[in-house]
């Protein structure tokens, strides 16, 4: 298409050429071309910045989570095993050997193993005041999962019963 001839001309640049903008300052001056690609840096630093952050912190959230996950399967061993400890004083009690082998009611997942040793050097009997007394050593171990496995707990409880 061409500029009708009839029509009145501009004065003044033309529409296409630039401005050039007074260079006040000691380094050199960036031109158009030059400027490009510098919002683009600097935004992808900060995109980079932010995702490692966000990145640490979902990381210590998770860390976090299994901590507390780990610390309460403990307290839960811890009672699995003085159960099956209770468990096992009764039985020495009544008279009946200690040794089992069971899952606790309420304590989903855990297998306890009680145990009484029979050998004289841990349990046996002693004279005290003319009275024979007897000793039992009795163990009780509480354990999750298997062992290498993420959430594996083990508690292991001892107690020594006396009984004249």
């Amino acid at each position: 298409m061409r500029p009708d001839p009839k029509a009145p001309r501009r004065s003044g640049p033309c529409p296409r050429t630039r401005t050039t903008q007074k260079h006040r300052g000691n380094g050199p001056l960036l031109q158009g071309r030059q400027q490009r690609g510098f919002g683009l840096v600097a935004a992808m630093f900060l995109i980079i910045v932010v995702a490692g952050a966000i990145a640490a912190m979902w990381r210590m959230s998770v860390t976090q989570t299994a901590t507390s996950s780990l610390s309460l399967q403990q307290a839960r061993a811890y009672q699995a095993a003085r159960a099956g400890l209770e468990w096992g004083i009764a039985r020495a009690i009544a008279g009946q050997p200690a040794k089992s082998s069971f899952s606790p009611e309420g304590f989903k997942g855990f297998v306890v193993t009680v145990a009484e040793p029979t050998q004289p050097s841990e349990a046996g009997q002693i004279q005290e005041e003319g009275k024979n007394v007897t000793f039992h050593r009795i163990t009780a171990t509480a354990q999750y999962a298997t062992v290498g496995s993420p959430d594996y707990v083990y508690r292991k409880l001892t107690a020594v019963v006396e009984m004249p």
